[in-house]
């Protein structure tokens, strides 16, 4: 048991920089290092088909699928000045780059950092949290539909002091603003603040604690004549030449909080995290899937924007049980596109029309089970529910529940 505490205190501050995709395996000057974990998985989806937010959509004809979730493999190297990290993503669907770039830091200013290339664009606490370290298997749908892949190209500036102000966490970022896998589409920055807070060491450091803020200022270029915003009647056209090249507004404003308390039974962890704000999207329609009608952009969007106002949020509760390696996990999620918009209302005639607009909620529950520290297995179960609307695809709620099996290893 002592060895067990021991090996846990000294692998402890290497765990929690490797939680943060935004750093390198650890800031103590080293050679090339090499890490990574693979994710291998069985699902199995309600129906055939379907539009889904764990791991991508089902193929046509198939509701059960084997699958590589992520390959991720990182590569870093610090010295005294200065940091590279490259991360590869590893899947049946071929090889990505996630991660590549450079931080410079100077020895008597520890605390202060600029990073440039692509990286995790650090809003709120879910986005920059390593999916190798993450309870869940998936982030929440509002995160997956605003910041697909997580990544952007771009540079950023931040402060994380030690000493008595290491509680501290301030990240001011300006990017592209399309995402992991593009370049930048028009002359528009999009510009990111995060301000998080953490405190480990309340109540005997039985008690850890965070919270913090972010936003995002950004926008959309419009590549019409015409741009819509939603209100309490369906959508306001907007139509002059004007309107082409205009930038709509892509406006995010949010808060999170995580509570963890060691106990003698284990573990209790709490987090949650809300957003709302302005997004740009299309209608949905035969070319593309309603779901999808309102995820940021990779490319130039060639039909009209659809500027609507949304909001989400994620409850987030892990138990461990006991010593025994295993984790009791329930979470449940809330994205909904267009807030002027609810129910039977969308898709009557003269109304909203859009399949864009249509709120979803989802209730996970699941069991992890930590075998060592490098492998884990975890069962878990997804209930998606959308709101019945007089949409035809939307008049009842839809089968797309997903179960998911899955192992880790991590080196």
């Amino acid at each position: 048991m002592k060895k067990a505490l021991l090996l846990s205190a000294l692998i402890s501050p290497v765990a929690a920089l490797a939680q943060n995709n935004n750093a390198p395996s650890s800031y103590d000057p080293h050679d090339i290092k090499i890490t990574g974990y693979l994710q291998t998985q069985f699902q199995k989806a309600q129906s055939p088909g379907i539009t889904s937010y764990s791991g991508g959509d089902f193929s046509k004809n198939s509701d059960n699928r084997f699958m590589i979730r992520r390959g991720r493999l990182k590569i870093d190297r610090v010295d005294t000045y200065s940091s590279i990290v490259f991360q590869l993503d590893a899947t049946q669907d071929g090889v990505q780059l996630m991660d590549a770039f450079i931080q410079l830091r100077h020895p008597s200013q520890k605390g202060l950092s600029l990073t440039a290339g692509l990286f995790n664009r650090p809003f709120g606490y879910s986005i920059v949290y390593s999916s190798g370290y993450r309870d869940f298997p998936e982030r929440a749908r509002v995160f997956q539909t605003l910041m697909p892949r997580e990544r952007d190209l771009g540079g950023m500036v931040s402060y994380h002091p030690g000493g008595k102000a290491k509680f501290l966490n301030l990240d001011l970022a300006l990017v592209n603003g399309s995402g992991h896998s593009a370049k930048d589409y028009d002359s528009k920055k999009d510009l990111i603040g995060n301000l998080a807070f953490k405190f480990d060491s309340l109540a005997d450091k039985k008690i850890h604690f965070g919270f913090g803020g972010s936003f995002y200022k950004g926008s959309v270029r419009n590549d019409t004549k015409t741009y819509y915003t939603a209100n309490n009647n369906g959508y306001s056209a907007h139509t002059s030449d004007e309107n082409e090249g205009k930038a709509i507004g892509r406006n995010y404003y949010g808060a999170n909080l995580q509570l963890e308390l060691d106990n003698s039974f284990g573990k209790s962890s709490f987090k949650t995290e809300y957003v709302a704000g302005d997004q740009p999207g299309v209608a949905g329609g035969v070319d593309i899937k309603g779901p999808y009608a309102s995820r940021s952009f990779t490319a130039q969007p060639t039909t009209d924007l659809y500027q609507r106002k949304f909001n989400g949020y994620y409850l987030w509760l892990t138990q461990e049980i006991g010593r025994t390696g295993f984790t009791a996990m329930v979470a449940y999620d809330v994205y909904d596109p267009n807030t002027k918009a609810s129910g039977s209302t969308i898709g009557m005639a003269g109304n909203f029309t859009a399949d864009g607009d249509v709120k979803f909620s989802t209730l996970g529950y699941g069991l992890a089970y930590q075998f060592s520290n490098r492998l884990k297995f975890t069962v878990y179960n997804e209930h998606v529910t959308n709101e019945a609307t007089s949409l035809p695809n939307f008049s009842a709620d839809l089968k797309d529940d997903v179960f998911t099996a899955r192992m880790q290893y991590r080196w």
